[in-house]
């Protein structure tokens, strides 16, 4: 049976010290070889990996993008469901997925249920859950990547707002038991819920404003693309 994982903002290639040193390489050489190993340590063949975004930075025209940064891409197991992110360009698109026949084409988002419970999958940190719901398993879960943080957790308060990029997972993919766990594991230890007595009015005006600008974002990419 097929496990399933997730992970987002590999950034293979990405040219940047600020983004591989962070991660404990000195080089984007060095730190896609690393990401191929420990994804490959814990996805086998015929896994499912949802990838939610920023797959790989550098240009397609490069010799290196095409001989280097495609050649690790190439070795990564499992069939990669990817999700578009703001990096994900025309171009990337079409080589990745025209040399690696274990890749789909990327969609903007998805919705994916697991057991009893349904998950939103976008590169964009969104709102989809529910407070009002009395059980666990009525939340929507929204797993995204796009802010290379440290922490899991987007807000203090919300658990259902899951990061599952590289930098918060020691550059691993995370197994969907894992995010699960993690996610019933914060619900437990929250006492009072955003929408819930004083908490409401910030909730609600940062609700709104995540909206307008994952729909701006996503409008700005659109009218981009050629």
């Amino acid at each position: 049976m097929s496990e399933i994982f997730f992970t987002s903002d590999t950034h293979f290639g990405h040219d940047k010290e600020f983004l591989y040193g962070p991660r404990g390489f000195t080089s984007p050489i060095e730190m896609g070889e690393e990401l191929v190993d420990r994804w490959n340590e814990l996805v086998k063949p015929d896994d499912i990996v949802y990838h939610l975004g920023d797959f790989a930075m550098g240009a397609v025209s490069d010799p290196v993008f095409y001989n280097t940064i495609l050649g690790q891409i190439k070795q990564l197991n499992g069939m990669i469901l990817w999700i578009r992110g703001n990096h994900d360009s025309d171009k990337k698109i079409e080589l990745i997925c025209r040399e690696c026949p274990n890749i789909t084409r990327p969609i903007w988002a998805s919705m994916i249920k697991n057991g009893k419970q349904h998950y939103y999958l976008s590169h964009y940190p969104t709102i989809a859950a529910n407070f009002d719901d009395k059980h666990f398993s009525q939340h929507v879960i929204t797993l995204h990547g796009h802010t290379h943080q440290r922490k899991n957790f987007l807000y203090p308060d919300n658990p259902f707002v899951y990061h599952i990029g590289v930098d918060s997972h020691d550059n691993y993919p995370v197994h969907i038991d894992e995010v699960l766990t993690d996610i019933r594991n914060r619900w437990n230890g929250i006492t009072q819920l955003p929408g819930q007595g004083i908490q409401d009015p910030f909730f609600t005006r940062a609700y709104y404003a995540l909206g307008d600008y994952v729909e701006k974002s996503l409008e700005s990419q659109a009218d981009t693309q050629p």
